[in-house]
């Protein structure tokens, strides 16, 4: 609990626990018991482990004994940094391990809570907040699960109504986990985001030329994990740190060779980002940025600087260690990476074999055989015992140069705005639904907008605003309790004593009270036919004023005009013998009626246009009558 509260106190960190499923037949709380699984599952996973690369811890598991209500279990803790793939690359470790091992039940979350849930938000159940899903929700067998609400009381004796207790959620889950299953919508959310796993490991990689002093080339073959301490060291640098580096002790700049650097795509830009001059003290000068090596020269320094300022802060002895062979989860750990082709076929006791292996002990060793003092074995010392223990030659290393394989490219630094778009479509599940809007794009009708104007226009506007055209389908239920109550009990013979058959005398009432009604109706029908009457004359003497103040003003020359009539329809009555003269040809010209619906769908698209993505006056009208535009793909 103490190392969780002062993890609490980080941002950017995800806990993960391991439970064995309670029967009778396995003791699952047994210290034995679960050291024996750490040791199955690193192994099983440990092709996996030994080639991702960190940002700022790795992945751990250790023993964690009973406290309060937690039964002993596995867990482990992981502070991801700015790299948020650590985090749904652990997801998908979890879900591994579940799937290898179906009787552990895991449970993960981070600073922010149950992220799983968080991800899926759009389609969890609307009882899940942030108050009921405590201890609810858990991976099992490579799928999520959720313990649900009772519904009715027959359900109060299988789920808990309040938070459950992680012993009481493993007892549900053991005995009715058919019954916990998510919807279909909330795995795939979840599915979606680790789906590339574990193709994704090497995709996030990238390799770039660095122009570093020989011994960090070194220290990087050995053990590239430590590229992520070195980056992190120079982007969180204080100023204490580069008054350190003003004169370098460890890698010095005359000792510099070309190298191929492997970053995560997190860390290399981070450190390419940065814009950083070196002290003229400490030997390096970088070349003018027109010249080809620039940026290799550019990262190596940084690089210096970070290795460089990692040593500084390392002033103990170096401590003999105990050989890795010795220790007894090495040998199944090496076994896996056997299974799994990490020699890549190079025959045992070669050099490429040897600096596969020095990779893999340099992994085991930093978390695995120590997970918990990981920390305390600080990567400088690292560095210095690798520095020490490893000879190398730099004329060797500077022939080498000339057979470095390419390196990467970068141009996934540059994002445009149609593939952010992609991205965030992407990452929304959006993709589908864009592909069919397209097609819909292609047979879009401008005529729907017109329709749909009209259709707004006729609508009736009160001081509470215009009423949005709305179909059958979606008009409000008006329902009349008074009434309803009144015929239901007529139906059902409720009501008074007095009244409990209908007779004649009750339907002559009816029928007099029908006819009075109707003749009212009539009556008022006529008022209003003449006061409608009234009100369209007078609204045709404003509208024939206005067109006498607009007739000298050069407004209607705004407005496209309708075509011309068919040279049929044009001459048909010339050929009744009506004749015109050229004054009245030109009259014509002139009075020729508006195209309104042309003139309202060029309006409307040039609002559209000029709102340039952004939420506008066009869009909000459009939107509000159920039409949406397909995108402008000229601009």
């Amino acid at each position: 609990m103490e190392a969780k509260l002062k993890l609490m106190t980080l941002d950017d960190v995800v806990w993960y626990h391991l439970f064995l499923m309670p029967t009778e037949q396995v003791h699952f709380e047994k210290e034995e018991v679960l050291q024996n699984y750490i040791k199955k599952i690193l192994s099983h996973l440990a092709p996996l482990l030994v080639q991702y690369i960190w940002q700022n811890q790795s992945f751990n598991l250790s023993y964690k004994p009973r406290k309060e209500d937690v039964p002993a279990h596995i867990g482990g803790a992981t502070n991801f940094g700015d790299n948020i793939e650590d985090e749904w690359f652990i997801v998908y470790l979890i879900k591994t391990i579940t799937e290898t091992f179906p009787e552990l039940v895991a449970r993960i979350e981070d600073n922010d809570g149950e992220f799983l849930l968080i991800e899926a938000a759009e389609y969890i159940p609307k009882w899940l907040n942030p108050e009921s899903c405590t201890n609810r929700v858990f991976y099992c067998r490579g799928e999520l699960y959720i313990i649900p609400l009772p519904q009715n009381p027959a359900e109060l004796a299988l789920f808990p109504a309040g938070s459950p207790t992680i012993s009481q959620a493993l007892l549900v889950l053991s005995a009715h986990i058919e019954k916990c299953v998510t919807s279909k919508s909330v795995q795939s959310c979840v599915k979606q985001r680790i789906k590339e796993y574990p193709e994704k490991i090497s995709s996030n990689l990238h390799r770039a030329y660095c122009y570093v002093p020989a011994g960090i080339a070194v220290v990087l073959k050995q053990h590239p994990q430590l590229i992520a301490s070195a980056v992190q060291a120079f982007y969180f640098r204080d100023p204490l740190d580069v008054k350190t580096c003003s004169t370098f002790k460890t890698f010095l700049p005359e000792t510099r060779v070309m190298t191929l650097v492997t970053f995560t795509r997190c860390l290399y830009a981070q450190l390419l980002q940065q814009r950083f001059s070196p002290d003229r003290r400490s030997g390096y000068v970088l070349p003018s940025p027109s010249q080809n090596h620039y940026k290799a020269h550019d990262l190596g320094m940084k690089l210096a600087y970070g290795f460089e300022i990692l040593c500084s802060k390392f002033t103990t002895p170096l401590e003999s260690k105990n050989p890795i062979t010795k220790d007894t989860l090495w040998n199944g750990f090496l076994m896996s990476l056997k299974k799994s082709d990490y020699f890549k076929g190079e025959l045992e006791g070669s050099v490429k074999y040897k600096e596969l292996l020095q990779v893999a002990e340099n992994y085991f060793q930093q978390s695995v055989a120590t997970p918990e003092s990981s920390s305390s074995y600080s990567s400088g010392e690292k560095i210095m015992s690798l520095l020490q223990s490893i000879p190398y030659s730099v004329e060797e290393l500077r022939k080498e140069e000339d057979s470095l394989p390419p390196e990467d490219d970068d141009s996934w630094l540059d994002i445009s705005s149609e593939k952010l778009n992609q991205l965030l479509r992407d990452a929304s599940g959006q993709s589908e639904f864009t592909s069919n809007k397209q097609e819909k794009d292609d047979k879009y009708d401008l005529s729907e907008v017109t329709h749909s104007m009209k259709a707004f226009i006729s609508k009736v506007s009160t001081h509470e605003g215009a009423e949005v055209p709305w179909s059958s389908c979606e008009a409000p239920v008006q329902f009349d309790v008074q009434s309803f109550t009144t015929a239901l009990e007529r139906i059902l013979g409720g009501g008074d004593d007095n009244d409990d058959d209908l007779d004649t005398d009750d339907l002559e009432e009816d029928e007099n009270y029908l006819n009075n009604s109707s003749d009212s109706d009539n009556e008022g029908k006529e008022h209003s036919d003449v006061a409608s009457a009234e009100a369209l004359k007078t609204f045709h003497a404003y509208m024939k004023e206005m067109d006498m103040e607009l007739a000298v003003t050069n407004i209607g020359k705004s407005f496209s005009k309708q075509k011309q009539m068919d040279a049929k329809e044009a001459l048909s009555p010339l050929k009744d013998g009506e004749s015109d003269s050229e004054g009245g040809d030109n009259a014509d010209s002139e009075l020729q009626p508006v195209d309104v619906d042309f003139n309202l769908v060029a309006n409307l698209l040039e609002s559209y246009n000029s709102q340039a993505g952004l939420a506008g006056p066009g869009s909000n009208i459009l939107q509000s009558m159920g039409v949406q535009l397909p995108d402008d793909h000229d601009h």
